[in-house]
């Protein structure tokens, strides 16, 4: 019988995630499995956290990868600190905001929420408010938000948070390793993101990390028996005490990824995402298309690319996907039909990719009726790449 894998395209992952990986990130997968407990496996759990560390720029004790998507991350997040009744402050400016909400609210917080339209950032001012009326615990807030392509000033929220008295509780899903997070320097104290952004990593786990100060008010029971943070810290801290099976081939992954993150340096590779962003915007300018956030608020690794007048989606990528094996997102919520979600994530932000994807994404549009040069496009996002 066939199997399923030699049939599976190789796509250009252009999207809001997974990006592309790097080869030594898949042949670490390959490497042989071990047992959890393995005294291998232990010293590279080690080794992981150390890295986690070194990428989120702390030096807490409680990092981690979560064993599940960065959606564990949130609910970890969440059940860890918030018991019946406690007031949290959620900024609310996408889909990942909103979800955060929905998450304390099963929590059963009384969740105070300061909103802004998708596409803005939150106005801190309405925050710094809402947290002298509501005397939250918890101050909860999306760095990157990736249904929109908004990066989130972060400075604003530490000040709020230490008059209050509060957590300061951040998304990084879409940020971590794409732009600086510097979780010590902004006062972070409970964290999360995703592997499979601007990490390059498949997607399965989620760096986590919280404060000393945050590991003091830890909810009496945590709600998740699989998400506790007490006995994940028995498990990752020095009892090394059974809790669960860890995934080890993703584990393995997390190391290799981690490791070329920091053998590139975190201030080249945030440079790299802000250059080949600057690229794509130049290029879809001079093909006429624009932007749907204002440039000092754009996030490098997620673009969203406002839909031209009388261009249809799905048409566009599922031409992408066919003809040209590029992946790009659609809106999500209010931004469905109105934007395309461009990622220039880790190992898909590459200047050659950026030319391509422009190439193709003219084409594919000129066929439809809308008039634009994609040699402009290319031409334009060459000379930012050189300049």
């Amino acid at each position: 019988m066939d199997t399923l894998f030699p049939k599976l395209p190789e796509r250009l992952l252009l999207g809001p995630g997974p990006s592309n990986v790097h080869p030594r990130v898949l042949e670490a997968m390959s490497r042989p499995l071990i047992g959890h407990l393995d005294p291998g496996f232990l010293s590279l759990m080690n080794e992981n956290q150390e890295l986690l560390r070194a990428v989120f720029q702390t030096k807490n004790l409680m990092t981690l990868p979560l064993s599940g998507t960065g959606s564990s991350g949130m609910e970890a997040a969440v059940t860890n600190f918030i018991a019946p009744e406690t007031p949290i402050l959620v900024a609310i400016n996408g889909v990942f905001g909103g979800r955060i909400k929905d998450c304390a609210e099963r929590a059963g917080a009384v969740v105070t929420a300061v909103e802004a339209p998708f596409g803005k950032p939150i106005d801190p001012n309405e925050i710094a408010d809402a947290a002298a009326s509501c005397q939250p615990q918890i101050i909860a807030v999306v760095h990157a938000e990736t249904s929109t392509g908004v990066l989130q000033p972060l400075e604003p929220f530490r000040e709020i948070c230490e008059r209050q008295d509060a957590l300061l509780l951040v998304d990084a899903v879409t940020s971590l390793a794409g732009h600086p997070v510097a979780v010590d320097a902004h006062g972070i104290d409970i964290c999360y993101s995703g592997t499979q952004k601007c990490l390059s990593c498949p997607p399965g786990l989620s760096p986590f990390t919280v404060s000393d100060r945050a590991m003091e008010r830890l909810v009496e029971k945590c709600q998740s028996w699989y998400l506790d943070l007490r006995m994940l810290g028995a498990y990752w801290g020095s009892k090394r005490t059974y809790h669960h099976t860890a995934p080890i081939s993703m584990n393995y992954a997390l190391r290799e990824s981690l490791a070329i993150i920091l053998e590139e340096g975190l201030e080249r590779r945030w440079e790299r995402h802000r250059l080949h962003h600057k690229a794509l915007v130049a290029g879809l300018d001079a093909m006429g298309i624009g932007m749907y956030v204002a440039p000092e608020f754009r996030l490098h690794p997620l673009n969203t690319v406002t839909i031209p007048d009388g261009v249809d989606d799905l048409t566009i990528r599922a031409r992408l996907l066919e003809d040209f094996n590029i992946e790009i997102g659609g809106g999500l919520g209010a931004l469905a039909g109105k934007v395309w979600r461009v990622g220039l994530m880790g190992e898909s932000s590459k200047a050659n990719y950026i030319l391509y994807f422009l190439q193709a994404l003219g084409v594919c549009l000129r066929d439809t009726g809308y008039r634009c040069s994609p040699g402009d496009g290319v031409a334009a996002a060459t000379e930012t790449l050189s300049g």
